[in-house]
């Protein structure tokens, strides 16, 4: 029998011994009786959410992508609860566009929160009807009816049916019942318990399939030529500036099949890929110079001050001039969070497949229906011709070059009429992904008489980030025109109870390609709310967690700020220094706290989150190396515990990278940040110890859990920077050179120096983690 989950939407809708739950196109009203509806197969509207086969087997279909994340077992986990089946009997297929429902890009931790509601419903919409079925079968009422493993059974168990059995030469399609009562969570087997990723064998095998591993009969290989302007997506030059191409500098290049050319998309396919690369090496082209000066975007306050925008206030609140007027002790800060890339470990990479009527695509791309429609237009077809087959690829946990590489292998197909596979290099995944915005965060704010916060004024700024897929640009399909997006709401407003405040976003045209990454604006707008009330607490001689609880209404919020400093050991601290040192290591910690906050304002909360990082400070060399992290998370319900784990470890590895070595160098042209040389991230030796507080909240709704860790991070470290050296760094990241200079150190030490200190480092936080593992620490809400 042919796996459920390798045919198309068309082949499931005529397969036979199937039971599908589907939603939209003309059966789009509940139904009675599980054989009524009729769907037809192309209806573009149609989705399908669940498929049971004849032989008891379940798929499950979703939108969205696995980006590492470990998605594709939590949403099995949901829909073998619902059913009653075994784990291992549920195959989930996500983000293919053909078979998938298009449920919108993967961001902003959405999956489980959001985009797996209606799977399972779905799936207790299946079970609903499975029983109900077999009620009539047996003869018996169906709330005298269980179901264990997939087969439902009466009062004794001596009579029972498969689902397997009810659906065997059947044809049930079913309409998604959004109002289909669940299990109630105290009936739980499978979510809720930890379960090893489905993915991971083949990946430790070797067996998995990468979309760099991709291979399709007849397949020729492509490399781009990009233009000059790296990573710039908007201005008159963009499209417009190629003045030549001398195809005769590659004709001497072996298996050379073509040079395409299409305004400033430039690309050449050849029979093996060393051969497209050197004939992308070798060929010579010739550019319009001067079309851009760019601002110093290595100090990027003064590069957005200057830039045009528009204010947004998304909350005003009591008297906040009179407050901040009339405060004891004001307390004006600004913080400034620099251009960041995703800095996949692997180049971009696709395939594509352009025939007459058809397009298939192979990408790594996290937004497969987004770049069906992007692909559509760019090649000028209907949308329901265009197949996006997701693979995964190298993590980013945000929008880098995997759309742009699935429209260069697109666009070289159709001029050669093969199969064509792309991967970019090194220098172009750098160089022209959509980068992490930079940010500039202003408060103005003051203590009442009594340390108290009398008032709190947040203004943010935030260059938009929606990057246009860039061959639509470099063809001319698309107008290289800056649009404003309103993405810098996120977490703007601070998840503190302050008596007057006004939050203000202004919302600005981007200064260079950007997307969204890794906890979008809210990680930037926590580093300036959590550094704020740390400074708060200094000047109002506090303890910086007491403090905060005083300022934090949210008991469950509150809940999880004493669980994590119980867990870490937390002891007052009223003044730098408590952490002590050794020679030139001075060592201290440091609280944040965040509440994940994702869309257009007023958005939706995700995860609760809070970190205390330990750090040690070379006051010689500038280094910071982060020891340990203890970060706790209230994820809600969690449908897979070690999932929500491994993403806190993730978060915590990733953000601790951007908070200390992480900034995109520029010069006047563009990007110069094209190598790891330029753009250095945290090393195995630099990862800290990590313990996770995991609060038990599974009689609630889960919540996001793919971004909310890392918003508290930068706050948390740079505090803790502060506590061992009471200098306070509102500008990141905190580079030996950025904190030498706060520390009026002398200049930069020895190479030698340097590599020593990295090595101590990693011995510190490898010495922290293993008498962390050793300790008794494991209280109720582990």
């Amino acid at each position: 029998m042919t796996p459920l989950s390798s045919l198309s939407r068309s082949e499931l809708l005529a397969a036979p011994g199937t039971l599908l739950v589907l939603r939209g196109g003309p059966a789009a009203v509940a139904l009675e009786e599980p054989t009524a509806a009729s769907p037809e197969p192309g209806d573009p509207d149609l989705q399908i959410f669940i498929a049971v086969a004849e032989d008891g087997s379940v798929t499950a279909f979703n939108g969205h992508a696995d980006l590492g994340t470990g998605i594709a077992t939590a949403l099995s986990q949901i829909v073998a609860e619902e059913l009653d089946v075994p784990l291992h009997r549920v195959t989930t297929v996500l983000g293919h566009t053909g078979r998938t429902p298009n449920q919108g890009a993967t961001i902003a931790s959405e999956t489980i929160q959001v985009t797996a509601v209606p799977l399972r419903r779905a799936a207790a919409t299946a079970r609903h009807a499975l029983v109900a079925r077999a009620a009539g079968l047996l003869d018996a009422a169906p709330d005298t009816l269980a179901v264990v493993d997939g087969v439902v059974g009466g009062p004794g168990g001596n009579r029972h049916l498969s689902y397997g059995e009810l659906v065997a030469g059947q044809r049930i399609r079913l309409v998604l019942d959004e109002a289909a009562a669940l299990k109630p969570a105290a009936e739980y087997r499978i979510v809720g318990q930890s379960a090893p990723r489905i993915d991971i064998p083949a990946k430790a095998t070797g067996e998995f399939t990468y979309v760099h591993d991709v291979r399709v009969p007849g397949m020729l290989h492509g490399r781009v030529v990009r233009p000059p302007y790296a990573g710039l997506d908007a201005g008159s030059f963009v499209g417009s500036s190629l003045l030549s191409v001398d195809e005769g500098s590659v004709a001497g290049v072996p298996g050379l099949i073509a040079v395409v050319v299409i305004r400033d998309f430039v690309g050449v396919v050849a029979e093996r890929e060393e051969h497209a690369i050197e004939a992308a090496r070798r060929l010579k082209v010739s550019w319009r110079g001067g079309s851009v000066t760019l601002p110093d975007l290595e100090r990027p306050e003064q590069a957005l001050r200057a830039h045009p925008s528009r204010p947004r206030v998304l909350l005003d609140r009591g008297d906040v001039e009179g407050a901040i007027t009339g405060a004891a002790t004001p307390m004006p800060r600004t913080y400034v969070w620099p251009y960041q890339m995703h800095g996949a470990i692997g180049p971009s990479c696709a395939v594509a497949e352009y025939g007459t009527d058809r397009l298939a695509v192979w990408s790594g791309s996290q937004n497969p229906h987004m770049l069906r429609a992007d692909l559509a237009r760019l090649l000028d077809m209907p949308e329901h011709q265009v197949e996006v087959i997701r693979h995964e690829a190298a993590g980013c946990y945000g929008r880098n070059c995997a759309d742009d590489v699935s429209a260069d292998a697109a666009l070289l197909s159709r001029a050669v009429g093969r199969p064509v596979r792309v991967q970019l290099s090194r220098e172009q995944e750098h160089a022209w992904e959509p980068k992490g915005a930079a940010q500039v965060m202003d408060v103005r704010g003051g203590l009442d008489a009594a340390g108290g916060v009398a008032g709190y004024d947040f203004a943010t700024r935030y260059p938009s980030n929606g990057a246009p897929t860039l061959a639509l640009l470099l063809t001319g399909v698309l107008p290289p025109v800056p649009q404003v997006f309103e993405m810098g709401d996120r977490t703007a407003i601070p998840p503190y109870a302050y008596p007057a405040m006004r939050v203000t976003v202004h919302d600005m045209a981007p200064i260079v390609r950007a997307s969204w990454l890794r906890g979008v604006s809210a990680l930037p707008n926590s580093f300036a709310h959590d550094s704020w009330i740390d400074e708060c607490a200094t000047e109002a001689h506090a303890d910086p967690v007491e403090y905060r609880l005083r300022h934090l209404p949210d008991e469950r919020g509150a809940a999880l700020v004493r669980a994590v400093a119980e867990r870490a050991g937390w002891t007052p601290r009223f003044a730098p220094g408590s952490g002590g040192g050794e020679g030139d290591l001075l060592f201290g910690r440091g609280f944040a706290y965040a509440v994940y906050v994702h869309g257009r304002f007023p958005g939706t909360a995700a995860a609760w989150s809070a970190w205390v990082a330990d750090v040690a400070v070379n006051r010689r060399t500038g280094e910071v190396a982060v020891t340990k992290v203890t970060a706790g998370q209230d994820t809600g319900q969690m449908v897979n515990p070690a999932g929500v784990r491994h993403q806190i470890h993730g978060n915590v590895i990733q953000s601790t990278s951007r908070a200390l070595v992480e900034q995109v160098q520029f010069d006047g042209a563009g990007v110069t940040s094209r190598e790891w040389g330029a753009y250095p991230i945290l090393t195995f030796p630099q990862v800290p110890a990590i313990d996770v507080v995991l609060m038990p909240r599974q009689d609630t709704v889960p919540l996001g859990a793919g971004e909310s860790a890392s918003v508290p991070s930068a706050a948390a470290i740079a505090n803790a920077v502060f506590d061992a050296t009471g200098v306070r760094f509102r500008e990141l990241p905190l580079t030996p050179e950025r904190v030498r200079a706060g520390l009026g150190a002398d200049a930069a030490p020895p190479a030698k120096r340097r590599r020593w200190w990295g090595v101590l480092a990693g011995a510190f936080a490898g010495a922290v983690g293993m008498a962390a593992a050793a300790l008794p620490w494991r209280p109720a809400y582990a």
